[in-house]
Formats: C-alpha cells, structure tokens, sequence
C-alpha cells in the first residue's frame, strides 16, 4: 500500500511539475499568430506588441480594465469604434455599437483595434530616439500627458531615459520601464537563437 501511495505521489509531482514548465508557454504564446498577423498589418514589430499584451492582460482576452477596456490589448470602447469606423466595414460599426464588450472580446478585433491604435501613436513620435518609450507612454497614459512631459524640451534630441525620467505618474513609468525590458529581452533571446540557426 506505502508503494503504491508513494508511486502515485511521484506521478503526481511528475505531471505537475511538468505543467508548471510547460502551461505558462503555451499560455502566452498562444497567440502569437494573430499577434505577427496583426502587428505586420500595422507596420509593428510582433515583439512589442507581446510585449505590451503580456504587461496589460497577460493574453486573458476577457479582462475588463477599471476604466472599461477590454481583452488582450486592453482596448477601449471609444478606440474601438473609431477604428470600427476607419474600416469602413459596417458590420464593425454595428457590432461596435451594439455590444462593444463582446466585440473586443474576440481575439482577433481586439488586436485589430489595439495594434491600429499604437501604430497611430506611433505616427506622432515617429523617428524620435524616444520613440518606442514615447508611444507606449501614450498608450497607457495619453498623447496629452506625454505632451505635458515632454514641453520645454527638444523631441529630436530627447533621449529614451531623459523621457522615461520625466514621467510623473508611477504607473506609467512602471509599465513603460517593464514592456521596454521584455521587449528587448525578447528580441535579444530571437537574435541569439538567429545567430545560432535556431528557429
């Protein structure tokens, strides 16, 4: 019986140990497709957008944020229907309207809408040496605050750590800081693993 009890606890141990290594790869990067489908749509680099994903919503599709954003990219309901809008698609427009919760709640509309919407940040900072830092504090935070932490100063010359220095609101800083450090991580790893013929 103490055998059979202890071969039981060592199998246990086995497959859980086994899902603890394995589930979180599959979790966040089970939408790596879409992710790389969506992101070269809008001219976006797929890492930062995981990178993004994994900071907002940890790839839950269902999250609703505090103030009403929705699903992996943390979309919200007016970004939505302007990008609904932009489509020209009707269909969007309608299911926009009608149900915005369920609309961004589908993978693939959020990323559509969320992808859309940082690459139009994106447009204001572009060719900036803060331009990555720049986007996703707007992002989190608003162009307006970005605006406001970025006056008396040269956007040209603006380095990434002079902006991130200006931050005022602690969150953001957080966010921007940890996105920028997966992100580069990530590319690094992808870079190491070209160098050694690694797919």
């Amino acid at each position: 019986m103490f055998r059979y009890l202890l071969s039981c606890a060592i199998i246990f141990v086995l497959i859980l140990g086994s899902a603890t290594f394995f589930f979180p790869s599959y979790w966040e990067h089970r939408f790596d497709e879409l992710i790389t489908r969506q992101a070269r749509v809008y001219r976006l680099d797929e890492k930062l957008v995981w990178s993004l994903i994994y900071e907002e919503t940890w790839f839950r599709p269902w999250l609703v944020g505090t103030d009403a954003e929705v699903g992996l990219m943390q979309v919200t309901p007016l970004v939505a229907r302007e990008w609904a809008a932009q489509t020209g698609f009707k269909e969007f427009e309608r299911q926009a309207a009608e149900n915005v919760n369920d609309f961004l709640a589908d993978p693939e509309r959020n990323l559509q809408a969320g992808c859309w919407y940082l690459e139009k940040l994106r447009e204001r900072y572009r060719g900036r040496p803060a331009e990555t830092s720049l986007t996703l504090a707007a992002y989190n935070a608003g162009a307006s605050r970005v605006e406001e932490w970025t006056k008396n100063s040269d956007p040209a010359t603006l380095s990434e750590s002079e902006f991130i220095g200006r931050i005022t609101i602690a969150s953001t800083k957080s966010y921007v800081v940890s996105i920028l450090d997966r992100y580069r991580r990530s590319s690094a790893a992808e870079t190491a693993r070209a160098d050694l013929g690694v797919r």
